[in-house]
């Protein structure tokens, strides 16, 4: 291979595995499935009773449901969309879709103000480092802040080394038990140029200057103006623990909570040393006044500049004021959600790069900008990745590959040729087997980018500038209709959440 080719092969190194459009069965979906067999048992129970007339009478019945396994919505399909609407109709009328904190009432002691079942998620300190407990899956989570600044800088050889290295990392996390996720997660959002006023501050101060001159009041003029194009983009990586898979450990350790608030320690440092031999560098572990932070500026963005010009001593955001003080999913918008300042929606990235991306593919949505004024686009994208052991891959493998070649028959059976994307389903099917027996480890993915506006005309054009970004990466999100609450708290707070 010669130097250019080599430099070539470099430029599109990222291949994502494809998501397979086979389905259940002739690429329907459980939902489908269900709606297709009701007709069909309507229309059986008809024909028994009423004879060949049963027909008839039964078409109100079985033509909506035959129908409707065959519709999308929205990029959902129909019987799915509308399980979705009845569940939030139903939380609805249970006075489940609105929250507010009322401070007088009386809270269970290490609990967290969070909506529904989270609100029995605790937040330990455990030597500076925070430690989030989740009874209701028992597992652990610690979240660190990763220096990665200037990995778009680096020369291309560079960046894939890098990417290489993570890899390693990322595929030695299936090989042992007791990992039960891995979330990396992006952040965009306003801040402010303290750094840069202490600085003036501090020379105007020690060299004695006038600070009423004209120099002087034109520099903080120009300051004032850059104030509103200030932005921060941080990184963040959670790393949650299956403390029932751990139970040996744990038992090992004395058990009980002292035992959790050790193995996360140990945990942390173990991937601390594994990131830096990755030559990814942990700035800081998160304390529980970060983790609080976080959620708070995602809640209440107006609130972010108070946050960030806070004194080092005085840092974050103290655990009970993680939650949202209000949250809202209005009854007629299932695309958004209300919080204290701000108006939010989730989406889930269904379609990745097609085709081999080159590394950093993704830095059109880290750098979004609105469509009108090019203010960036306040946004947390997370994607959280969930271990397969080698055996259960190889296994779904196996089990997909069954799926297709059924497939493959029942369309031979029709008369029908195979479609191009059938043909890429099974390449893929062939590739990720090849992958993992050559060592490399698999991962369950999902995508989510919550995008976050002041109010609801400014978010939808924040949403068609994210749109620009995602389809300039090779990417197409989906909104989580009838779901945007539990979306948020996945994105909004770094405490080891997935969807299912």
């Amino acid at each position: 291979m010669t130097a250019s080719t080599a430099h070539s092969s470099h430029e599109r190194p990222v291949r994502l595995p494809r998501r397979s459009g086979q389905g259940v069965v002739m690429g329907m979906d459980p939902w489908q499935l269900g709606f297709l067999t009701a007709a069909a048992l309507v229309l059986l129970i008809a024909i028994n009773r009423s004879g060949p007339l049963g027909l008839l009478y039964g078409i109100p019945l079985y033509l909506p449901l035959g129908a409707a396994a065959f519709t999308t919505i929205r990029g959902i399909s129909a019987p799915k969309m509308a399980g979705l609407w009845v569940m939030k109709q139903i939380r609805h009328a249970a006075g489940a879709t609105e929250t507010r904190f009322r401070p007088e009432r009386v809270e269970l002691a290490g609990t967290l103000n969070l909506p529904g079942v989270r609100a029995s998620i605790q937040l330990w300190d455990v030597d500076g480092i925070a430690c989030v407990y989740n009874p209701q899956d028992r597992s652990a989570s610690v979240t660190a802040e990763l220096e990665v600044q200037g990995f778009l800088m680096h020369d291309t050889d560079d960046r894939y080394d890098l990417a290489q290295q993570w890899a390693t990392v990322l595929a030695s996390f299936t090989q042992r038990p007791g990992i039960k996720r891995i979330t990396l997660q992006e952040r965009t959002l306003p801040t402010t140029i303290r750094p840069a006023r202490d600085h003036f501050d501090t020379v105007v101060r020690n060299r004695e200057l006038d600070a009423t001159s004209p120099i002087a009041e034109n520099y903080r003029e120009v300051m004032d103006e850059s104030e509103r194009f200030a932005v921060a983009h941080r990184n963040y990586l959670t790393f949650t623990l299956d403390l029932v898979a751990l139970g040996s450990q744990l038992k090992s350790l004395g058990g009980g909570q002292d035992a959790i608030r050790t193995l996360a320690y140990v945990e942390a440092r173990n991937l601390a040393d594994a990131l830096q031999s990755a030559r990814i560098k942990v700035r800081r572990w998160l304390t529980t006044r970060d983790i609080a932070a976080l959620g708070r500026t995602v809640f209440d963005p107006e609130f972010a500049a108070f946050i960030q010009n806070r004194p080092d001593d005085q840092a974050g955001v103290d655990p009970i004021a993680i939650g949202p003080m209000y949250l809202e999913e209005p009854a007629h918008q299932n695309g958004v959600v209300f919080t204290d300042s701000g108006v939010h929606t989730t989406m889930w990235i269904h379609e990745w790069p097609r085709s081999d991306a080159p590394v950093g593919f993704i830095s059109p949505v880290v750098f979004a900008r609105m469509p009108h004024t090019g203010e960036a686009i306040t946004h947390t994208f997370s994607l959280v990745l969930t271990p397969v052991p080698v055996s259960k891959a190889l296994r779904r493998i196996r089990d997909d590959k069954k799926v297709w070649r059924g497939n493959e028959k029942l369309r031979a059976k029709r008369g029908a040729d195979g479609s191009a994307a059938d043909a890429a389903d099974w390449e893929a099917l062939e590739k990720q087997e090849e992958e993992i027996v050559a060592g490399h480890g698999e991962f369950r993915y999902g995508g989510y980018l919550t995008v976050t506006a002041p109010d609801k005309e400014r978010l939808e054009q924040a949403i068609a500038g994210m749109r620009n970004a995602l389809s300039r990466a090779g990417m197409e999100a989906q909104i989580l209709y009838c779901q945007q609450a539990e979306a948020l708290m996945v994105n909004a707070l770094p405490i080891g959440l997935g969807m299912k």
